[in-house]
């Protein structure tokens, strides 16, 4: 796999996360094994998606697992779920197995993705934290067009970019960075800190990097890979505490007051492939 070297910084930064996660409360892999458990993300797309039964799925940026081997557990028809941090895969595969999933996993650069899957999709599936860790949103919604069958549909729920560059610190909301922050370099950061419970001093590759894509800019990359962009809508829930101060609802979190009725939390985008797009996506 040929990885930039910020790439780099990240898969290691993700390696030692997959480990912490797998072991997270917030994760709980324990539901997974001992019951039919689904995750709340998969839940909450499930009925933005529509029906996936018998649908064939690639799940991009797949971490460790657990939404992949749901969405198997949902009804799709075969799911294959991509990530770049080999401990991630490590771990999904040995949870599929011991949940007796037919969910499979492939380690491999999310911009590989047409030259690692094999055949076409029915759905190009990705959510919740992706693409902030992608630094060429063309090249990326480039591989989505080419995994999908025409007439397949791409959907991805990510936090929106109107709230990525806020942060809570003593109680106090603001931005640490522009909103209009181009993607041409990174946000790079040096903490050992993730989003899940646990000690985040076991994140020793502390050194990872982000980019920042205004919503124009996704949108953009989307329907310049040739999908056509069927709807877009943003939410108020988002999948994690995003401040400290964010009270949980049911599976999902939302923003304090001011904020929640200020910004969104999320946005999602449903694309489709179109039948004159088979020949130029090859």
């Amino acid at each position: 796999m040929d990885l930039s070297p910020e790439f780099e910084d990240n898969r290691n930064n993700w390696n030692d996360r997959a480990l912490l996660h797998s072991e997270s409360q917030l994760y709980n892999f324990e539901h997974y094994r001992t019951s039919d458990h689904v995750s709340a993300t998969i839940l909450y797309d499930l009925p933005l998606m529509g029906d996936v039964t018998g649908k064939r799925i690639a799940h991009l940026q797949c971490h460790i697992g657990t939404d992949t081997i749901s969405l198997d557990r949902v009804g799709a028809g075969e799911v294959v779920g991509l990530d770049f941090a080999p401990d991630a895969i490590r771990i999904a595969r040995k949870l599929a197995t011991d949940c007796n999933s037919s969910a499979t996993f492939v380690e491999a650069n999310v911009y590989d993705a047409r030259e690692v899957l094999q055949g076409d999709f029915d759905i190009v599936y990705t959510s919740v934290g992706t693409i902030c860790w992608l630094d060429d949103l063309d090249r990326w919604a480039a591989a989505v067009a080419s995994l999908l069958k025409p007439g397949g549909l791409f959907y991805i729920r990510d936090g929106h970019p109107a709230l990525w560059p806020f942060e809570e610190s003593d109680g106090v909301i603001a931005p640490m960075y522009n909103y209009f922050t181009t993607s041409d370099e990174p946000l790079d950061w040096d903490t050992n800190e993730t989003y899940t419970d646990g000690d985040h001093n076991r994140i020793t590759h502390t050194r990872h990097h982000e980019w920042n894509h205004p919503l124009p800019e996704i949108f953009n990359a989307v329907s310049g890979s040739g999908l056509r962009v069927d709807r877009m809508e943003e939410h108020k829930e988002i999948e994690w505490p995003f401040f400290p101060s964010c009270p949980k609802v049911g599976d999902q979190w939302i923003l304090p007051e001011p904020w929640g009725s200020a910004i969104p939390a999320m946005f999602s985008i449903w694309a489709s492939k179109q039948s004159d797009q088979l020949e130029r996506s090859k």
